[in-house]
């Protein structure tokens, strides 16, 4: 099958957009999925670059075409294990059940599903463990992929192939954030809100009833109040002088970066503060007297509950929303898609569709 290889931590070089690769073999419990489309996401970039090393203090975006020279390969993973190369990439996949392994029911051959990102199978369903589709096992930016079939799913709906991949790792990232801070009808902050998972946050806080103020870059209002923002800031603004202290109730952070402390300084007294990312860099300055008198929650959003991806599905199949697909790639391409998605000029997600 026609593949794109990881052979290394590092710049777009090191992606091999390879055919002749070994087809994956459904093992038991697994099917095998054909790859209609396959999602662009932070967490793909930032495997290739190493930026999850504790040796890289930057942002991800400086790294993101060439990779960061302070790296270290043994915790340059997101779960800290070293990476086994070559690895095939992809934590969002759409695609079509092509054959099934043992135990598993022959009728769902055909049917369209998406792979839940975060696989709790492979670590036995232990709380706070999973392997990630694409780092820790082979993902979908490929022809073919195999995947656990208790955490494949079914979608019946209307939609296409590219938006249906737009679905597994930043709605699930974000629902997972909203889930986890009990969000409901409240004030709710997103940063980065024109990306993946920012949008996702987005129309999922809205779905909950929450007044939804969005932070974005220039140009980018209309676009995320028609899928639900009341209120658009732009990224550079003074938060404190622009919204006022003691704000809002929940910020959904994926920046950080030196404006981190007037997130904390626009919550209200009990507010909750929720983060998945930390685009604009990892090292903050918390004053941690802001932290216990204001009695604010940091909570800290990777593991997912079971609950996250089946509430997502239930939002697909009844229309309660629907992902922005900024712009489709044919796999090859992957190196201008990532390039793409580094520079930030768009709204949503960015897609790559293999060859059929």
């Amino acid at each position: 099958m026609i593949a794109v290889l990881l052979t290394k931590h590092g710049g777009l070089d090191a992606l091999k957009y390879t055919d002749g690769v070994p087809t994956p073999a459904a093992g038991d419990g697994e099917v095998l999925i054909k790859v209609a489309a396959a999602g662009v996401n932070n967490t793909d970039i930032n495997t290739r670059t190493g930026w999850y090393s504790k040796r890289v203090e930057a942002a991800t975006g400086p790294g993101g075409v060439a990779g960061f020279a302070a790296m270290e390969e043994g915790d340059a993973t997101w779960s800290g294990i070293p990476m086994a190369f070559p690895r095939i990439q992809g934590a969002d996949c759409c695609g079509y059940i092509a054959a099934v392994g043992g135990g598993v029911e022959p009728s769902r051959i055909g049917e369209r599903v998406i792979v839940r990102n975060m696989l709790r199978s492979y670590v036995d369903y232990r709380p706070f463990e999973c392997w990630t589709l694409g780092s820790e096992c082979d993902g979908a930016f490929a022809q073919y992929v195999k995947a656990p079939a208790r955490e494949t799913y079914k979608v019946d709906c209307d939609w296409s192939d590219a938006e249906l991949a737009s679905i597994p790792c930043a709605y699930s990232t974000a629902e997972n954030m909203l889930h986890r801070g009990s969000v409901t009808a409240e004030r709710v902050l997103v940063t980065g809100a024109s990306g993946g998972v920012g949008s996702a946050a987005v129309q999922l806080a809205r779905r909950r009833g929450a007044y939804v103020i969005a932070i974005a870059g220039a140009g980018k209002s209309d676009a995320l109040k028609s899928i639900g923002a009341d209120e658009v800031h732009h990224r550079e603004v003074d938060l404190v002088s622009q919204l006022g202290r003691d704000s809002v109730d929940v910020v959904v952070d994926l920046v950080a970066g030196q404006a981190w402390p007037s997130l904390l300084d626009v919550l209200k007294r009990g507010g909750r503060y929720l983060t998945a990312g930390a685009i604009a860099g990892p090292l903050v300055q918390l004053d941690v007297r802001t932290l216990y008198l204001k009695d604010l929650s940091l909570i800290g959003c990777t593991f997912q509950d079971d609950i996250v991806f089946e509430n997502l599905v239930s939002y697909i199949e009844r229309g309660e929303i629907r992902p922005i697909v900024a712009q489709t790639f044919p796999l090859r391409e992957i190196a201008a898609a990532q390039e793409t998605f580094l520079a930030k000029g768009y709204i949503g997600k960015l897609v790559l569709l293999p060859p059929t």
